[in-house]
This record gives C-alpha cells, sequence and structure tokens, in this order.
C-alpha cells in the first residue's frame, strides 16, 4: 500500500490522472470523464453555461426569514389579536360600555367598586360600567388614535423628507434645521403643548398632537434614504438620458427610499399609543368618557389607585401589551429588511 506522506507516491497518482483524462477509452471522443461507470461527454457549448434560476425580490427574501422568526410571529399574532378586536368590539362586548349597570350595588363609603361577578368577569367601575366591556370597546379608540396620528406624521414626513432629499442645498438646510428644532423639544413635551394649546381637548387634538411629534422622526429617514439613492447609479443614468428631475424623484429615489419609513412606521404605531395613553391619563383626550379609551380608563382609576389597582392594573397592560406586539413586529421587519442585520 502506497504511503500517502510520500511525494513520489502523490506524483504518481496525479501522473495516474493526467495518463486517464488523456485516454480516449476513458473520456470519450470530446473529452470528459468517468463517472459512476458512464461516460460523460463534455462539449463546447457547455463551456461557461450557468443553470439560470429565478430571482427572488427583497420583500419575498424578507419574507421568507420572517415566517420562521418566533419574534415575528409573536409580534404579528398579538397585533392581529387586537386589530380583530378592534373591528369586532361592538359585537364581541357582552354589554354597553356606557351603561351603569352596577350603579345600585355601589356604596361610597364601604363598596365604591363592585367586585367581579357572573356576568361582569373583571368587575365595574365607580358608576357601575362593566370593566371588560370598556377594555374591548376601548381598544376601537386606541387603535384609531395610534393609526391616524400615525398616518398623519407619515403624510408629513413624507413631504418634508421628499423635499429635502430632492432638492439639496439650501432647502435641505432650511427644512432640516426645522426638523432639528423640534427633534430637540422632548417628544412627549411637545405633544403636551400641542394639545394644550386647543381650546377644547377632544380625541383629533389628541391625533393631532402625536402626529406632530412624528412628523420630524420620518422626514429625518426618508431624507437620508434619499440623499443615498441620489448618488446611486440609476439615478445618474436617468440624469444622463435627460430624463424629468420629476420622475426621477417619484419614479426612482422615493420608492426605493420608503423601505426603512414603512418600517418605522409600524415602530412609530406602538409610540403613538403610548403617547396618547400619556396624554389621555392627563386630561388631554376626550372628555365625553361614554367613549372609552385605554389611557382614559387610567386616568379615571387614579384616584382608586390604593385601595382598587385592578382598576389600572387593566388598561396598563392592555397598552403595554399592544404596544410589545407592534415593536416586535417592526424589529423584526427592520432586521429582515436590512442587509446589515441579515443572519
Amino acid at each position: 500500500m502506497p504511503n500517502p506522506l510520500n511525494p513520489r507516491s502523490k506524483k504518481d497518482r496525479i501522473d495516474a490522472l493526467a495518463a486517464s483524462a488523456g485516454d480516449p477509452a476513458t473520456t470519450g471522443s470530446s473529452g470528459g470523464g468517468t463517472v459512476g461507470g458512464t461516460t460523460a461527454v463534455a462539449t463546447i457549448d457547455d463551456a461557461g453555461h450557468v443553470e439560470e434560476t429565478a430571482g427572488v425580490s427583497l420583500f419575498a427574501s424578507a419574507w421568507s426569514r420572517l415566517r420562521r422568526n418566533p419574534v415575528f410571529l409573536i409580534g404579528l399574532g398579538i397585533t392581529g389579536a387586537f386589530v380583530l378586536l378592534a373591528i369586532f368590539a361592538p359585537w364581541i362586548a357582552p354589554h354597553d360600555p356606557a351603561a351603569r349597570l352596577l350603579l345600585d350595588e355601589i356604596r361610597p363609603q364601604s363598596n365604591p367598586i363592585p367586585a367581579a361577578r357572573e356576568g361582569f368577569p373583571l368587575g365595574a367601575d365607580n358608576i357601575g360600567r362593566d370593566i371588560f366591556s370598556r377594555l374591548i370597546v376601548g381598544s376601537r379608540q386606541t387603535l384609531l388614535v395610534g393609526v391616524m396620528a400615525t398616518f398623519f406624521g407619515l403624510v408629513g414626513g413624507l413631504t418634508l423628507g421628499t423635499i429635502a432629499g430632492a432638492f439639496g442645498g439650501w432647502v435641505d438646510s432650511v427644512v432640516m434645521r426645522v426638523v432639528d428644532v423640534m427633534l430637540s423639544i422632548p417628544s412627549l413635551l411637545l405633544a403636551f403643548s400641542i394639545a394644550a394649546i386647543a381650546a377644547r381637548p377632544s380625541q383629533w387634538t389628541v391625533i393631532i398632537a402625536i402626529a406632530v411629534v412624528q412628523v420630524p422622526i420620518f422626514a429625518r429617514l426618508l431624507r437620508g434614504s434619499m440623499l443615498a439613492q441620489r448618488a446611486s447609479d440609476h439615478v445618474l443614468a436617468a440624469r444622463a438620458l435627460g430624463v424629468k428631475e420629476s420622475a426621477i424623484v417619484f419614479r426612482h429615489m422615493l420608492p426605493n427610499s420608503l423601505g426603512p419609513v414603512i418600517v418605522q412606521s409600524t415602530l412609530v404605531v406602538a409610540t403613538s399609543i403610548i403617547d396618547a395613553a400619556a396624554l389621555s391619563f392627563l386630561g388631554l383626550g376626550n372628555p365625553d368618557d361614554r367613549k372609552p379609551e385605554w389611557g382614559q380608563m387610567l386616568g379615571a382609576s387614579q384616584q382608586f389607585i390604593y385601595d382598587h389597582p385592578a382598576l389600572a392594573v387593566w388598561p396598563a397592560l392592555c397598552i403595554i401589551v399592544v404596544a410589545l406586539g407592534f415593536t416586535l413586529m417592526g424589529e423584526s421587519l427592520r432586521e429582515a429588511l436590512d442587509p446589515k442585520s441579515r443572519r
């Protein structure tokens, strides 16, 4: 048996392979090799040939990773359940959230808050309204505030970011200085100041206040993405071909810059829900408690926080879980679409 460590035996094996490669009896007339006892014939047409495979888009590739990501699936499950609950809330709630069904059982000194019982799994509030029904119906108002505030903030941010990223120069400087001033103020303080200006607080004052806070976040993110697109090859090629600037901005730069903004919007929904709850807790939300909202319920429970903490625990848990769902989904989506975060 030849010694594998002997250089001479290695040279002999190489020579034998070279001799067999040139033998027509083993390789065939056109060249090739023997595989499994059969002759493989290679032709000149096969040289440099690569088998074609179907391409995969960025979002298809991201979805293939997301559907195997347990963090994303948990966030998607929480968010989906919350959206379905908000849509069908009037039909799911067992009682009218404004009906004072247990008002007769309230005793200010001995029993200010009716306890849980059959048909009222979480009890009632200080005026006899079913807490469970109010939590279910309140999900609709909470979702409405979070989504509408994010939508208006997205529209405002897209407008400023597109102007700054498309024109550049002094226009970019002016827009970004305004954005920097807005970002220098704490978000909750800015939202509180805007909501306090309104002569009469309502749900729309909360939506507008939170939307204004979110505008600079979207504007700065989109502006950075569009500046990166300005120097890309396809934009330079479009300018060289004489394509109009408006077509370059809206057909080439803007569509390719929306990915990070869309991901950020899922994270902003969670922030909007928390900020809306904070403003409602401070009394700047909708004063009409016949339409319950989780932040409003949290603010109304503060006078009973020591003796009956459950009044504050239930809406607080709902806010935390929903915000967690949107955050998990948004972070997973950001990692799936970001090439630097792919594993």
